[in-house]
């Protein structure tokens, strides 16, 4: 019963995130590939993986699942039922106490079940003032266990304000997602050196950012 309700549940979720937030896909000049994906975004809302998701052709959010907490997703049935039953997330625990197994080793089976991922690999939500915080090293690690997957930057815009944090009644406003060219790890590339060169194709994509897309 639950697998029937999910996937009705789901398109009335995209269809009440699209009413929202108005939101508009920017697509690069090379367009998304076809392949497998790692779509790696900024992070500042539960709702991130949605907007990501929501946008995406139907081919290709057919076989995307996001990557997210274990103690968010789980800590309710309702999350339990939308992480798990409608989004099929990849729940991650991160606490590493709490861990039975290793994060990377998870998502390099759900790559090749042939499913992409939506990564967030600041690992938490932003509620700073930085554009970014520090990327942690599950992306560098997941693109050298699987060097040949695209890894795509996402930029969402404008999210956090429509759904601040604290607040019940989400705000409406237009909110854009925009993708990057694909990238990949080159070989014998140091962890410093991707990471850095991942986060800047992200900061690339914001409008804050100089150079940036509206």
């Amino acid at each position: 019963m639950r697998s029937v309700i999910a996937k009705p549940v789901a398109a009335a979720i995209v269809v009440f995130a699209r009413a929202i937030t108005a939101v508009r896909a920017i697509w690069p000049n090379d367009g998304i590939p076809d392949g497998q994906c790692v779509y790696f975004a900024n992070h500042s809302s539960h709702g991130d993986f949605i907007l990501v998701w929501a946008v995406l052709p139907p081919s290709l959010r057919r076989r995307t699942r996001p990557v997210a907490g274990a103690e968010y997703w789980l800590k309710s049935s309702i999350n339990r039922f939308i992480g798990r039953d409608v989004f099929d997330a990849v729940l991650i625990e991160r606490d590493r106490d709490k861990r039975t197994r290793d994060p990377i080793e998870v998502m390099a089976e759900v790559v090749d079940s042939g499913a992409s991922l939506i990564l967030f690999p600041e690992g938490t939500r932003n509620q700073t003032e930085a554009q970014l915080l520090p990327f942690k090293s599950g992306l560098f690690h997941l693109a050298s266990t699987r060097p040949g997957i695209h890894l795509v930057p996402v930029w969402i815009n404008n999210l956090n304000r429509v759904m601040p944090k604290g607040e019940i009644v989400p705000i409406p406003l237009i909110c854009t997602v925009t993708f990057g060219n694909s990238m990949q790890i080159e070989a014998g590339e140091s962890k410093e050196i991707f990471l850095d060169r991942a986060r800047t194709a992200l900061l690339d994509l914001s409008p804050k950012h100089p150079g940036g897309n509206e």
